[in-house]
């Protein structure tokens, strides 16, 4: 019997041995909720690896297309994903970075140690002018981070000033000098990173006395409405948010966010975090267990904000989040290059969907990150690009930008379980899109069974969707160079049946469709 025949019986096999999860969804769709905010699609761009050099930048002179400096491949990829915010420079590298070493002409630039990731050189060619310039091309808004750790006080507010001022100040005209006369727009800034750990080491009392210090001078012009970010805590530890909900307001002091970091990792060997491909179901059920921990995570936190910021002024701002294995083999030390497959793919649905339901509060994110390093939405290889099925999954979402959130309820949704291991398995959440249109988000997290789903949609009857689905046949499916296209979404439709829809979730799936009133 030859090979194919061998894979269609194994297939069928595989069909018949595991039947079809029955799952119920409701949307109410007449009581509307919170807008879920199109920054809870950023992306950040540190400079880590070929995350920017390499990945996005690649110079004016290279012989890669290029606009500005810029890959014009990777920035009409990154266009497609309505990219709405870009973080920069870091992460870490924020905190041991100098804004003056990045203006002024390149070639007269200093080069310095990037101590944090590789230590490699940092000759600087990518400064202010021309980040503002990739998120220009992008038509994003700007997440600036500010150097906390080994910058001044007085660093950091002449980066605003040069930043925002629309006056004949010297930082104005140095600005304008630089090529860009007009004052910059600067949607959010950070003060400091992971002040926990890379950013200091500090406890969140001396953080809090930080931010007020520094948040003190911090003015900008240009007629900007800069939200302020304090850095904040990660994982299960609510103690930063705890204390800084409460103290990290002062005299002519702005706070409107406070950060969190959460990576998902399927656990740990002598090797660090397991690899991205070859892995077994159970690292497949563990990955998905772990990224569902964000659901506890945000509530835990949340409930500190409630009961320190009633009026919810302040953002719970996810600013890094998304997979973190074991580096590609081969790969440089520090670069944090790995592969991504349909389970990054269905992680980042998950975790839309945990965001969808706290959208009050969860007001921006930013998956790290965009090019090449950790969970990317693009991979480059010298001239070759290929997108990763997480960017499938970030443009098959784009419909739940600025939408108007509205509640979900899933019955009799089956646990899928591995081993020791159980989870739910389905996820959902529902959004009425700026284009009137009622969207639904659905994730299959069994590698094995489909999940009939029927949905009700009160008030209305519904008479089919239309949309996409992403899947593969293999749990580490993925894409590579010489075969781009291996996961990629396909055409999804549902009908409906006595006023509700009726869909089949193929095994380990994402779908969002547009639901037929």
């Amino acid at each position: 019997m030859n090979t194919l025949r061998l894979c269609a019986l194994a297939a069928c096999i595989s069909a018949s041995t595991f039947a079809a999860a029955q799952v119920g969804v409701t949307i109410d769709a007449g009581k509307p909720g919170p807008v879920i905010s199109r920054y809870v699609y950023g992306q950040f761009a540190e400079h880590l690896g070929t995350g920017i050099y390499g990945g996005l930048w690649v110079g004016p002179d290279s012989k890669i297309p290029n606009t500005r400096g810029w890959r014009n491949d990777v920035v009409a990829a990154l266009k497609a994903l309505h990219v709405p915010l870009v973080r920069w420079p870091g992460g870490c590298f924020a905190d041991q970075y100098h804004w003056r070493d990045g203006i002024g002409p390149r070639a007269q630039r200093p080069v310095r140690i990037n101590t944090n990731w590789g230590g490699v050189d940092e000759d600087n060619a990518v400064g202010t002018h021309e980040f503002f310039d990739l998120v220009e091309q992008l038509g994003a808004a700007a997440y600036v981070n500010g150097n906390l750790g080994t910058g001044t006080v007085q660093e950091m507010a002449e980066w605003v000033e040069y930043l925002t001022a629309d006056g004949t100040s010297s930082l104005a005209r140095l600005r304008a000098r630089n090529g860009h006369p007009a004052p910059y727009k600067v949607a959010f800034f950070g003060i400091g990173n992971e002040a926990w750990g890379c950013g200091g080491n500090m406890r969140p009392e001396q953080y809090a006395d930080a931010y007020r210090r520094y948040a003190t001078f911090l003015h900008p012009g240009g007629g900007n409405d800069t939200q302020f970010i304090a850095a904040g805590g990660h994982d299960e530890d609510t103690g930063w948010t705890e204390y800084l909900s409460q103290h990290i307001h002062g005299w002519g002091v702005r706070a409107h966010g406070i950060s969190f970091h959460f990576y998902t990792s399927p656990g740990a060997d002598t090797n660090g975090k397991y690899g991205a491909t070859g892995f077994d179901e159970s690292r497949w059920i563990h990955t998905l267990g772990e990224t569902r921990r964000m659901e506890g995570f945000i509530a835990a936190n949340v409930a500190k904000l409630d009961a320190h910021d009633p009026q919810k002024k302040l953002m719970f701002a996810v600013d890094e989040w998304g997979t973190w294995y074991d580096a590609e083999e081969g790969s440089r030390a520090g670069f944090l290059q790995q592969q991504n497959t349909l389970r990054d793919a269905l992680v980042a649905a998950l975790n839309f969907n945990i965001f969808h339901a706290h959208a009050d509060r969860v007001r921006m994110t930013s998956i790290a990150q965009m090019v090449n390093v950790l969970q990317a939405m693009v991979r480059t290889d010298g001239a070759k690009m290929m997108l990763t099925p997480t960017c499938h999954v970030f443009r098959m979402y784009v419909p739940f930008q600025d939408a108007v959130s509205v509640p979900v309820t899933l019955a009799h949704n089956p646990l899928y379980t591995f081993g020791a291991d159980a989870i739910p398995a389905v996820s959902a959440s529902a959004a009425r899109g700026k284009d009137g249109k009622l969207y639904l988000a659905l994730v299959n997290t069994n590698p094995h069974e489909t999940a009939d789903v029927t949905v009700d949609v009160s008030g209305t009857a519904a008479r089919g969707a239309t949309g996409s689905v992403l899947t593969a046949a293999a749990m580490d499916a993925h894409n590579t160079f010489a075969a781009p296209d291996a996961v990629r979404p396909a055409p999804f439709q549902a009908a409906a049946r006595d006023g509700r829809l009726v869909l089949s979730l193929p095994a380990k799936s994402a779908v969002v469709v547009a639901v037929q009133e």
